[in-house]
């Protein structure tokens, strides 16, 4: 079992790449710096593996599958997650790894936001998304993570081993956050700066279609962890829609006597039903992911005594 895992996933960072497992060389001599290639075509295996870092593969691509990848093969006392493109100084690797071993954090997020992320990315739309998305998962699972999107965390063993990796691509951090939220996991932010990608370096994440994956999983994942708030809410537009087309016949009766309408009356009684059915819906899935957190919480008092076999093995 490793001291510190650094996990790097990496998709042609050939320019960047070196520089960033020499900066955390530096920074964490005790750690075992991992690079997974995720089919890059510019030699970034290569030049990884010559500043010093093992070198793996994962040729299903996207981010979300190579970090799937590297939970389940790695063990370590404490993992830290970083991107190849040396956005994230590595002056501030110790002191995420400390919130992990020292204040025993199951996730340590490093905190662009508070810092010079605004300042140094340079795409507006980048910055819209990253707030967007961090006021929703902290309105919606009433937390307090300070960055969302970022590459830049640390992770207990009990965290890497209990999280079900269920996105492919750059979802990934935000199905973290979520998780850890709502499994009322540890989180401790720490504020790190950031800095632009150097010239040449190309960001892979793409701002629409990335950042619609992005709202979509957030919505997935609280119709799965929040069934009553999200099918409440489905409950409450039928009812509304209902509402509207029933009441101008109601109002038509009251007058007349008579039903001048009958194919509206009729949408308006199935969007009711409807409505109450979604509602019962969610009490139902309500109760089961209720039974869930029980078995995790089962299930992580497992992983605790494995983590203590593995440590006691070693000594």
């Amino acid at each position: 079992m490793d001291k510190i895992a650094v996990l790097i996933p990496c998709y042609n960072e050939s320019k960047t790449i070196e520089k960033v497992v020499t900066d955390f060389k530096r920074e964490l001599p005790e750690a075992t710096i991992y690079v997974y290639d995720n089919n890059s075509s510019d030699g970034t295996d290569e030049i990884a593996r010559r500043a010093g870092a093992v070198v793996r593969y994962e040729r299903q691509q996207g981010k979300g599958n190579v970090i799937r990848s590297m939970f389940r093969e790695i063990d370590a006392e404490c993992y830290l997650m970083i991107d190849g493109d040396d956005t994230y100084p590595a002056e501030h690797a110790r002191a995420l790894a400390n919130e992990v071993f020292e204040n025993h954090a199951d996730m340590v997020v490093g905190d662009r936001l508070s810092s010079t992320y605004f300042e140094e990315n340079k795409r507006p739309f980048h910055n819209f998304g990253n707030s967007l998305v961090r006021w929703s998962i902290n309105q919606l699972f009433k937390t307090e993570i300070k960055d969302i999107m970022t590459g830049y965390r640390a992770f207990s063993y009990q965290f890497v081993k209990t999280f079900p990796v269920l996105s492919k691509g750059f979802e990934i951090e935000t199905e973290m956050s979520i998780h850890a939220a709502d499994k009322n996991m540890h989180v401790a932010n720490v504020v790190i700066e950031y800095r632009d990608r150097p010239e040449g370096s190309v960001s892979k994440l793409s701002t629409y279609s990335d950042g619609m994956k992005v709202l979509m999983t957030i919505a997935r994942l609280y119709r799965t962890y929040k069934p009553v708030g999200f099918f409440g809410l489905l409950a409450l537009v039928l009812m509304i829609i209902s509402a509207v087309f029933f009441v101008p016949v109601f109002a038509t009766y009251l007058q007349t006597g008579m039903v001048g309408k009958f194919p509206t009356l009729i949408v308006a009684g199935f969007t009711f039903i409807a409505a109450i059915i979604s509602w019962f819906s969610g009490i139902m899935l309500q109760t089961m992911t209720l039974k869930n957190r029980q078995d995790f919480e089962i299930e992580l008092n497992h992983f605790a005594n494995r983590f203590k076999d593995l440590k006691e093995r070693e000594n």
